[in-house]
């Protein structure tokens, strides 16, 4: 079995992203990243996410709230944020807290600033099909892992396990808008294993520690695994039991060390698209 490193399609997305940052006549794109309260997951994420979009050559800008913050005082200094003409794109780390209305801050986030894709505007884009939107970033670096490793995706028969908003439901849009076949998969749906054995590739996204194995994947199936888990002795893993599926897969992508260091290649090719829509109306500018 062959594994989809993602370090090797960060390193392409930076260097495809290098001609257009140099051509903003010094102009760097910023990113606020806003984080209420302390959460472990939060707080590697803020880490991961910053060290690679300076790395990038990109600014980052921590904005963190205590966990116990009024919903008055969030959003007000969430519009700020919005608002604020210096902030090129926003990432909001999710979910805030309970006494905060996550779905108006959904609402009212700037579309051109809403790199992860969460504002209704975005969310209708990505569905009806429509590049303009930003879909998420996580199920846009699955789609930028296959092609970067040449993977055809059109005709093929795509699986994915897991039908949230963040991951499973986008993801099976941009598959459908690369012309595969898509079964979306999840916790009611019957002989599970037997669906996703019938894949030729398989995406594992139900936050369940190893629960994939090798019963789920059929043979030279490529398996791309989104979860991000702590197993019972403290080590990251994936929803796929990498081991079990080494003579069954074709390839796969390791947990750590694939998707995720996609994700955030994702999340500084958003922001660089954000700064070009916010400055020209397009991409390129015209």
């Amino acid at each position: 079995m062959i594994p989809l490193k993602g370090a090797e399609v960060s390193a392409k997305i930076k260097n495809e992203m290098m001609g257009a940052i140099a051509g903003m006549g010094g102009q760097t794109p910023k990113l606020a990243i806003v984080r209420v309260g302390n959460r472990p997951d939060d707080c590697s994420y803020e880490r991961g996410a910053t060290k690679k979009l300076i790395a990038f050559g990109l600014r980052v800008q921590s904005c963190v709230y205590p966990e116990d913050i009024s919903d008055a005082d969030f959003r007000k200094a969430f519009a700020a944020i919005n608002a604020d003409p210096d902030v090129t794109g926003i990432l909001l780390l999710r979910p805030l807290p309970k006494q905060i209305d996550e779905k108006a801050i959904e609402e009212a986030i700037d579309p051109l600033k809403d790199l992860d894709g969460i504002s209704p505007v975005n969310i209708a884009r990505v569905f009806a099909g429509d590049a303009s939107g930003f879909a998420p970033c996580t199920a846009e670096a699955v789609i930028e892992v296959l092609k970067a490793y040449e993977i055809p995706i059109e005709g093929k028969r795509v699986t994915i396990v897991g039908r949230s908003m963040v991951v499973g439901r986008p993801l099976s849009m941009l598959f459908l808008k690369e012309n595969a076949t898509v079964t979306i998969c999840h916790t009611r749906t019957k002989d599970l294993p037997g669906t996703c054995r019938s894949a030729e590739i398989l995406v594992a996204a139900v936050g369940r520690a190893r629960m994939l194995d090798a019963a789920y994947v059929g043979k030279d199936a490529v398996v791309i695994d989104v979860g991000i888990n702590v197993d019972t002795e403290g080590r990251l893993c994936g929803d796929v039991d990498f081991a079990s599926i080494q003579e069954c897969a074709s390839m796969a992508t390791p947990v750590p060390g694939g998707v995720g260091a996609v994700t955030t290649a994702v999340l500084a090719k958003h922001l660089v698209r954000a700064a070009q829509l916010q400055k020209h109306g397009s991409v390129d500018g015209k």
